[in-house]
């Protein structure tokens, strides 16, 4: 067994830019990274995985199907050690792992079984739990599904967003990495089962996803909008013939009074009411595409 593991990467992301870094760091030997074409109607807000191969002069490729001949044949060339998925967007076919004779890892951006799937720190988010994690875990037929290394958790704060709590899931991405892949790389580590049915499993999340029900409960409503903030498409909702997205909120210690549901502004406060009576400060709003501030809102809709 060679002093230097090898391995053959799928990578996006700022996790997947950490964790190559990570990889790196520990003396593992990446002979090829597989990443994503940027998509031109995607919000880029994260780092790139293709910049930083070009850095360290590592092969990057961007298959449109990780499930091709072609690439099966690239890999099994390379007869990697381990094979590593870190936020890559594309279940890896079975036959595929089975290249990596050393075991195929994946890091999860939850403490699995929980929120398996897709964007799991959205959902997190908005279903309103207390702390999250990242998990590596063994590569299977199923998402999500294979034996656990290792995870690390981190704290959910009453007013983080999903963008504030990915910040520390690239952390905690990292820190799980690099402390288990000692034990990977001489096989001397415990893997632990991944109760499928204590957990749950989520898909993807749509921009119209983030369309506010006003009728729900404060803590729901404010729970989507942290779930969506941006640079997520945000949370939305229409009034008066207009297209409102808000940018920025808190819940509010202000009275509704006998307010009906929706927008309004109260000394000078604008404040989306609530089925339960309670409301959100909304602090920055866009309408129509734009900022807009208070006195303009008074004036749409009506307040005094």
């Amino acid at each position: 067994m060679s002093s230097q593991p090898t391995a053959v990467v799928f990578a996006y992301h700022n996790v997947g830019v950490r964790s190559i870094k990570t990889l790196l760091a520990r003396g593992v030997h990446i002979a090829l990274v597989v990443t994503h074409e940027d998509n031109p109607a995607e919000t880029i807000w994260f780092e790139s995985v293709a910049a930083l191969c070009k850095e360290h002069g590592i092969e990057s490729i961007t298959p449109a199907d990780p499930k091709s001949a072609e690439l099966m044949q690239r890999i099994a060339a390379i007869a990697p050690d381990f094979i590593f998925s870190f936020y890559y967007r594309h279940m890896l076919p079975v036959d595929l792992l089975a290249l990596a004779k050393r075991g195929a890892y994946n890091l999860h951006g939850s403490l699995l079984p929980k929120y398996r799937g897709r964007v799991p720190v959205n959902w997190a988010v908005f279903h309103g739990e207390t702390e999250t994690g990242a998990t590596l875990h063994e590569m299977a037929a199923k998402p999500d599904a294979g034996k656990i290394i290792a995870q690390t958790a981190v704290p959910i704060l009453l007013d983080d967003t999903a963008y504030e709590v990915f910040g520390k899931l690239t952390v905690a991405a990292e820190q799980t990495l690099w402390y288990a892949l000692p034990g990977l790389i001489s096989g001397e580590y415990k893997a632990l089962e991944n109760k499928l049915s204590e957990g749950s499993y989520f898909g993807g999340r749509k921009p119209e996803d983030g369309r506010i029900d006003w009728s729900q409960s404060a803590q729901q409503v404010y729970n989507l909008h942290r779930a969506v903030a941006p640079p997520y498409p945000g949370a939305f909702f229409e009034q008066s013939g207009h297209h409102f997205i808000i940018q920025k909120a808190r819940l509010s210690n202000l009275p509704a009074g006998n307010l009906p549901t929706g927008l309004h502004v109260v000394d000078n406060v604008a404040l989306g009411v609530c089925g339960d009576g309670k409301a959100l400060r909304i602090i920055e709003l866009h309408c129509d595409g734009k900022p807009i501030s208070v006195n303009e809102l008074k004036q749409l809709t009506g307040a005094a």
